[in-house]
């Protein structure tokens, strides 16, 4: 093999002396001597909560799983089921483990996500690695450092509190001279211990490594052009293959999909050379060559007849996809009903003032600055494939069903790729690159076409949500109604769906109730959520259904400020139960210098031309099932100028609080928060799919604009100082206030309510134009 597939490991130690491939890596430190292992008796993955994602198995690997390996070496492994998707959890994971065996954070080499090496702990969904995943790990390497202090007492004769670790030995304190390293500890033995379910870990006043800034681990190798990512893999043998997708872009349900092939004629390539073999099973079909641009050139001259397929209803326009999905069938589930909001309404005439709106989010794309890629090996006693999979623990189950192989004889060995935060067409080259190696008994490399990736990648799902509240005298809130639909599934692997293993029909999942409740206190609640199917093909994206949630949480909020005469900071504070939640939007205020009370151009241009606002949001993102988990508390403040004859929106400054907890590494916090708002600031002010009847008509970037580096403000991060609380995810939350406090800063600068994203500058010339102008 010209690559091992083991570099994809990301690590700032050594290269290990054995064998780097994930699974003979476990292999090996099974039978080792002169290790210590953490391990977990080997069981089924657990199962998807009703309506959520993921895939069931009851598949039970053979061996352990390894949390945690110490070797007599000096070297320290450490394994997570969870991939880097760009967040540097690598690093922070290698400083949770290094913080309780007290080693710098250097000495530990994480392995994320291979199936063969790593515990299976699901989707790396939902900012949930750090929160949530990485207690296993943390408890493992403590158990690992007991052991150890226990064994250098034992040796030594001392108490254990007598010993102090100093970069990976145990010394006696007062007497630097009398000491083991952890290896000496281990010369020889193989001990393994069962991961233990409480275990006391380090106390934070103890922390050095946690908490303190730290490089991230993987951008060494990709400075210098090392391998890491999975569109560099080669293998001994491999031919390259190039898929032929339907004329159905985008769309995975429908008596259509998988039925609508009529012929492929061979003939039509016959003179291109390094052909090997054309695949063509139900509507799947790829070819095979010698050569990557043969397979380009094969896949570009090969007709295919493909039957006529019904046109998607129109989703360009606001109008146009609200009505679309007003009339998709949905089931009303009840969230919350607390009092008697409709009695409030009822009454509303002579209680208080009630306002009735609905917010619009479009689809959007994952947009991954590369197409997807990956290869297959189907050999006779199993396969082997290379991916940038979000979810290999699922992929493999998804091959499982595709190729009938029991799932132990299929090794998911996962590599960087370009990205995602949601998903993407990784799970689709895979499958793809599988059908083809098992069509010509070679492996085979799969890499999408730009057009391909922005027309199959599931898209981040459109939502509505209609909003009603009341407000009594003096701004009370007395009642909230929210209702979200949320079209999304979670998107089959492409191949299934086209090979007719997964049937075509509609599916619904239920993930539109993400921060689905305010966290404002109204008198009387009632939240629900339409689950619904999906129209086209959707799955979720950075924030999921929070993002649009809050934008109308937000948006309304401020909107019932404004009825009530009140500064909107002021009156988030004020209705605001969580202390947390305050301390933040207080620490915001002060960094941004928020004046209360104070107002914008609200229609009137300046001297210079042009409309001028502030807008304040925030936000705490609540992911997985309803009632969920919640991960960081997040606010914005906004400053931007509007040009009243283009339409132009302009950020200015942007100040962004999050408070995240204890940060494993504040660095790579402030990271994940600058990568959130950029990307947030994309979605809101550009980022919009367009369709034609036969379904996506983004095909390049120059049909889906991205934000560029020209556009960025001054981004400035406020984080809290909470070193003492548990660890929140981080991955999303810092994204969810970025709609709301736009629209808010847009208002206060034109006096005009934005309530469908984007807000492109013809969404805002017509705005002012009066075409969306909010009600008095």
């Amino acid at each position: 093999m010209e690559t091992n597939p083991g570099i994809a490991s990301q690590s700032a130690s050594p290269p290990s002396s054995l064998p780097l491939s994930p699974g003979s890596l476990r292999d090996a430190l099974l039978r080792a001597r002169g290790v210590l292992l953490v391990t977990r008796a080997p069981q089924a993955a657990p199962r998807p909560a009703p309506g959520q994602p993921g895939a069931a198995s009851d598949y039970v690997g053979a061996q352990p799983d390894i949390f945690v390996a110490v070797r007599d070496s000096g070297e320290i492994l450490a394994f997570n089921g969870h991939v880097d998707l760009g967040t540097g959890i690598g690093t922070s994971l290698a400083q949770i483990v290094a913080e309780e065996l007290d080693v710098p954070a250097a000495r530990v080499t994480m392995t994320l996500g291979h199936t063969e090496a790593t515990p299976n702990q699901g989707p790396t969904i939902a900012s949930a690695t750090i929160q949530i995943s990485a207690l296993p790990l943390r408890r493992a390497a403590a158990q690992a450092m007991a052991w150890l202090r226990e064994r250098a007492a034992q040796r030594l004769g001392v108490p254990v509190p007598a010993l102090v670790a100093e970069d990976g030995c145990l010394r006696v304190r007062g007497d630097p001279g009398r000491g083991l390293a952890y290896g000496e500890l281990l010369a020889g033995e193989h001990v393994e211990l069962p991961l233990a379910d409480h275990v006391a870990t380090k106390p934070v006043a103890a922390y050095r490594v946690v908490g303190a800034a730290a490089p991230r681990v993987d951008i060494p190798a990709k400075a210098t052009a090392q391998l890491t990512f999975v569109h560099d893999v080669r293998v001994p043998g491999m031919l390259h293959g190039r898929v032929v997708r339907p004329p159905y872009a985008g769309r995975d349900s429908g008596d259509f999909v998988g039925t609508s092939l009529r012929g492929v004629d061979r003939a039509s390539v016959r003179d291109v050379r390094g052909v090997v073999d054309i695949v063509v099973q139900g509507d799947f079909v790829g070819v095979v060559a010698q050569r990557e641009e043969q397979a380009m050139q094969a896949a570009r001259r090969l007709r295919v007849d493909w039957k006529p397929v019904p046109p998607l209803p129109d989703l360009n326009g606001p109008d146009a996809a609200e009505a679309v999905l007003r009339a998709n069938p949905a089931t009303r589930r009840a969230l919350l009903d607390d009092g008697d909001a409709q009695a409030v309404f009822d009454a509303a005439g002579s209680a208080g003032r009630a306002l009735s709106r609905s917010y619009a989010w479009p689809y959007q794309m994952h947009a991954s600055i590369g197409p997807s890629c990956a290869v297959a090996d189907y050999r006779g006693d199993g396969l082997t494939v290379w991916s940038g999979t979000q979810n290999p623990h699922v992929l493999r189950i998804d091959l499982a069903r595709l190729t009938g192989l029991d799932e132990g004889r299929i090794e998911i060995v996962r590599m960087e790729a370009a990205g995602c935060y949601g998903r993407n067409c990784a799970d689709d080259a895979c499958a793809d690159a599988v059908l083809l190696s098992r069509a010509v008994g070679r492996p085979v490399r799969v890499q999408l076409t730009r057009e391909q990736e922005h027309l199959w990648e599931p898209k981040g799902a459109a939502q509505l949500m209609d909003v009603r509240g009341a407000i009594g005298p003096g701004g009370a809130l007395l009642a909230y109604d929210f209702v979200s639909r949320y079209p999304s599934n979670d998107a089959p692997t492409l191949a299934l769906l086209l090979t007719g293993v997964t049937g075509n029909a509609p599916r619904t999942l239920q993930m539109g109730d993400r921060t689905a409740v305010p966290p404002y206190r109204y008198a009387n609640t009632r939240i629900g959520c339409d689950d619904t199917p999906a129209i086209v093909r959707a799955s979720w994206l950075r924030g999921v259904s929070a993002l649009p949630n809050v934008f109308a949480h937000e948006s309304f909020i401020d909107e019932l400020a404004h009825e009530a005469g009140a500064d909107p900071l002021a009156f988030r504070l004020r209705h605001l139960p969580d202390e947390r939640a305050t301390d933040l939007l207080r620490a915001l205020a002060a960094r941004a210098g928020w004046r209360e009370g104070a107002r914008g151009t609200r229609g009137t241009p300046g001297p210079d031309g042009l409309l001028r606002g502030r807008g304040v949001a925030y936000a705490r993102y609540i992911h997985s099932r309803f009632p969920g988990f919640g991960a960081a508390w997040a606010a914005w403040v906004v400053d931007l100028a509007v040009a009243p004859d283009t339409g132009e929106i302009a950020v200015e400054r942007l100040v962004v609080a999050q408070d995240t907890g204890m940060m494993v590494n504040p660095d790579g916090v402030r990271h994940q928060v600058q990568g959130n708002v950029v990307q947030a600031l994309g979605r809101v002010l550009k980022e919009q799919v367009r369709f034609d009847a036969a379904g996506v008509a983004c095909r390049e970037w120059g049909s889906y604009p991205l934000l560029a580096f020209p556009e960025l403000p001054p981004i400035e991060v406020v984080l809290m100082p909470r070193q003492h609380e548990a660890p929140m995810g981080a991955g999303e939350s810092a994204s969810l206030p970025g709609a709301p406090a736009i629209a808010n800063a847009v208002f206060d600068a034109t006096g005009v309510r934005l309530r469908r994203a984007p807000f492109t500058p013809e969404t805002v010339r017509a705005a002012l134009a009066g075409e969306s102008r909010a009600p008095a």
